[in-house]
């Protein structure tokens, strides 16, 4: 089965700033990424195909995500961003899908952990704007910060329709250490059939200079055993994985905190899960594409 990245981006600042880089943390991330940066790492890592994940609000970004989808021997699937407060959501989705490379579009996501209400995953727009999301087939990923989580729990529950792949597994605090009560609420999710969730973003949750697989080991070990292989996909949040770790560094860790996996359920995680989940249609090759 091909080895599948189920999350990274893409950005060009001459097109648009990315306004959340801030800060001498995040400095090394103000330059563009392409798919062309990004081709050789995966390739060298045996990653054969990806996700591609929307980064800013604004409806502009998912066409032109769509377009690169299209001309990519790489992309498989692209999770954009549309309102998910806007009455006509449904009608925006179908334009998207008419669109170059529409095909690709396989899931929404909205930067959830920019939110000040902790519960505005449960607005009634917002519910309205999901199951608009699930009456059009799509994913809709999480990405939301700890707090957050009981919030995400409680809109799956009330759109059962609607499969929810929590990104970076909510971010626990790795740097920390503290499991709770991030453990609490990532159960509570996975008990629910119509959640999944991305094995990502834990190395820029740890210490970025001094991190070791031990310390993410207990975060995937709940994931694990809470969701199984079957709901849980490697996603390696390139570029902003590069504040800690290369991009063979962060498969390369991927598989040691799998490594007492079957063969079956570590080609779920690191491919089945994310084709099942995302509908990931077999890539077509493009000799001059990347």
């Amino acid at each position: 089965m091909r080895m599948i990245d189920a999350h990274h981006h893409v950005w060009d600042l001459a097109v648009r700033d990315q306004d959340w880089i801030t800060g001498p943390e995040l400095a090394p991330l103000r330059r563009d990424f392409s798919l062309a940066d990004l081709a050789p790492e995966a390739a060298a890592a045996g990653v054969s195909a990806s996700v591609l994940v929307q980064t800013v609000t604004v409806a502009e970004e998912t066409p032109e995500l769509l377009r690169l989808a299209a001309g990519s021997t790489l992309v498989a699937g692209v999770v954009g961003w549309t309102d998910l407060t806007d009455p006509a959501v449904a009608e925006r989705l179908a334009e998207l899908r008419e669109l170059p490379g529409g095909h690709a579009l396989v899931g929404v996501r909205h930067q959830v952990q920019s939110e000040p209400d902790p519960r505005w995953l449960l607005r009634p727009d917002v519910l309205r704007g999901l199951r608009a999301v699930a009456a059009a087939g799509l994913v809709h990923d999480l990405v939301v910060l700890p707090h957050q989580l009981p919030a995400a729990v409680d809109a799956a529950r009330a759109v059962p329709d609607l499969v929810f792949v929590l990104d970076h597994l909510g971010k626990p605090p790795v740097a920390t250490g503290v499991l709770e009560p991030w453990a609490t609420d990532l159960r509570a999710l996975a008990a629910l059939p119509n959640t999944a969730a991305k094995l990502s973003g834990l190395v820029t949750e740890a210490d970025l200079a001094h991190w070791t697989s031990a310390d993410l080991r207990p975060y995937a070990r709940l994931a694990l055993e809470h969701f199984g292989a079957e709901r849980l996909m490697f996603g390696s949040d390139w570029p902003v994985c590069t504040l800690a770790a290369d991009y063979g560094r962060v498969v390369a860790t991927a598989r040691e905190l799998t490594d007492d996996l079957g063969p079956m359920e570590r080609a779920a995680v690191f491919g089945g899960t994310a084709a099942r989940v995302y509908g990931l249609a077999p890539l077509t090759p493009r000799p001059s594409a990347v």
